[in-house]
């Protein structure tokens, strides 16, 4: 049999799918885990965590479905930026991956922003400004602060590069992922040398760069050994997470946009060249179909909704354990019943800083204008209405480059509450689209893999037949002005709070 299997490495969870050759969902697996936040702007994860996570996915989805070893895998990975591992000599970690949330090399962005500029760092990385989140600012802190860690370190791997080694023990990458590492050119698409001369590391200590959609090589005997397949399983470049979930829902053309609530908020506008913002707010990025890009930005989302549900909604956690429905869409009931506008309640999700269009690695959470009026269920939907406003100050950017958002594809877990749905309908007086796809990073990267060996013709003939609209939310016209001065509060808290960001650690 010619299978496909998907494994989408999101924040603080990793999904793992099985599909046919014409794309059809055959087994679905999701493992939680839990961040290493020991102090504020620090955030880690163990290697080993996320390896383990994969192993127990592919066990679960032998539980639904009969694998033999004898069937052709081809096997592509949807991955999460800028996570950052360091190896030594055999290929082992020295350290705990530095997660994409993590902000604590702000003085190493600000030596960067000094050596090269943020106008450097835009046209040649694509990213609009350096920040302690990029893999250059991390290996800068490792270098600064763990001298004897990045002495022995012998290769900087982002996340999918790791997965691609362990599975077989090659050191490979992909355009869409390492853009913004900030240490590779995005238009000659090479490693920006000036950067490693900075950084001191050689190009040898980085992967090689491949396009997505692209053969690695076949699973290694020891990784086929441990996870229990045959050796049939091709191992190919994958996509950036949100890439490939722009691909999974059939956003692959110019004049597309998607959006996707997930661990983040993330935005794909694929563009057929180079486009850079003229007010340098909006990041560009290299796209998984060759010589291709996108507008692409993001913040942490469905990270905030999360951390609400694990601090205050145990009713509904112990609810999901019993059988009663899932946590989320409790919560959803809940914010249904409060009005737009949340009764003047405001949030800015910004939990971990905040990036493109208003960049601000200080940035914090806030909640403002609450009063004995305001219950749980208010603060659960200022929650989706920031995400919301996060939406709109994205789409108003992208207005000012001249690219017009006539819809919205929705994706991730964000999409499958219809009363979110409504919410960022309204704020944006836009249609948005939700699609068939029940997991579109999986399908993304499954896509990929199946082109790179042969399965599609391309990726557009397969997203052509395997993805469709489900379900579109017009805006109601009546929630417009409502909308409009919770948008006009949010853009002033975000621009007056600012220098009070700057006093905080």
């Amino acid at each position: 049999m010619r299978l496909l299997l998907g494994l989408d490495i999101g924040t603080t969870a990793m999904k793992t799918a099985l599909y046919d050759e014409k794309g059809n969902l055959l087994a679905l697996s999701t493992q939680e885990y839990t961040l290493i936040t020991p102090e504020i702007n620090v955030v880690e994860e163990k290697e080993e965590v996320y390896w383990e996570a994969f192993c127990s996915g592919l066990s679960e989805l032998k539980q639904q479905v009969t694998m033999s070893r004898d069937d052709e895998i081809a096997m592509g990975i949807s991955a999460q930026g800028e996570t950052l591992f360091f190896l030594d000599e055999n290929g082992k970690s020295l350290r705990n991956a530095i997660v994409w949330l993590d902000n604590r090399a702000e003085e190493e962005a600000e030596s960067l922003r000094r050596r090269f500029g943020n106008e450097q760092c835009y046209q040649v990385t694509g990213q609009v400004s350096f920040e302690p989140c990029w893999p250059a600012a991390k290996i800068l802190w490792v270098k600064n602060h763990e001298p004897e860690i990045f002495a022995k370190t012998r290769k900087f791997l982002l996340i999918e590069d790791y997965f691609i080694y362990r599975l077989t023990g090659r050191f490979a990458t992909e355009g869409s992922l390492v853009c913004s590492s900030t240490y590779w050119d995005i238009i000659n698409k090479r490693y920006w040398p000036e950067m490693l001369d900075f950084l001191q590391i050689r190009e040898e200590q980085l992967p090689v760069v491949y396009e997505s959609a692209r053969i690695v090589g076949t699973i290694c005997p020891e990784a086929a050994a441990e996870l229990g397949l045959g050796a049939n399983v091709t191992v190919c470049t994958g996509a950036l997470d949100q890439a490939a979930g722009a691909i999974g829902a059939g956003n692959i053309k110019e004049g597309m946009f998607s959006e996707n609530i997930g661990a983040a908020l993330a935005i794909c506008v694929p563009v057929s060249k180079p486009v850079f913002d003229p007010a340098g707010r909006m990041p560009l990025h290299y796209f998984p179909l060759p010589d291709t890009y996108m507008i692409h930005t993001f913040t942490n989302g469905g990270m905030t909704l999360r951390w609400f549900r694990d601090k205050f909604c145990q009713i509904e956690k112990m609810a999901q354990e019993l059988g009663a429905g899932d946590a989320y869409d409790l919560i959803s009931k809940e914010v249904s019943e409060v009005p737009a506008g949340s009764d003047g309640l405001m949030m800015l999700p910004h939990l971990a800083g905040s990036l493109a269009p208003d960049v601000n690695a200080k940035a914090k959470g806030v909640w403002f204008g609450f009063t004995l009026q305001h219950g749980r269920a208010h603060f659960m939907r200022a929650i989706m209405e920031s995400l919301g406003y996060i939406l709109k100050r994205n789409i108003e950017a992208l207005g000012n480059m001249g690219i017009e958002v006539k819809a919205i594809r929705s994706l991730g877990g964000g999409a499958k509450s219809r009363v979110w749905n409504q919410i960022k309908a309204d704020i944006n007086q836009i249609t948005l689209e939700t699609v068939n796809t029940k997991e579109a990073g999986t399908l993304g990267a499954a896509i990929l893999a199946g082109t790179a060996v042969g399965f599609f013709k391309d990726v557009d003939s397969a997203v052509s037949s395997m993805v469709s609209v489900k379900e579109r939310t017009t805006p109601d016209k009546e929630k417009q002005e409502i909308y409009k001065n919770g948008y006009r509060m949010y853009k002033k808290l975000t621009a007056d709070l600012k220098d009070c960001f700057d006093e905080t650690k």
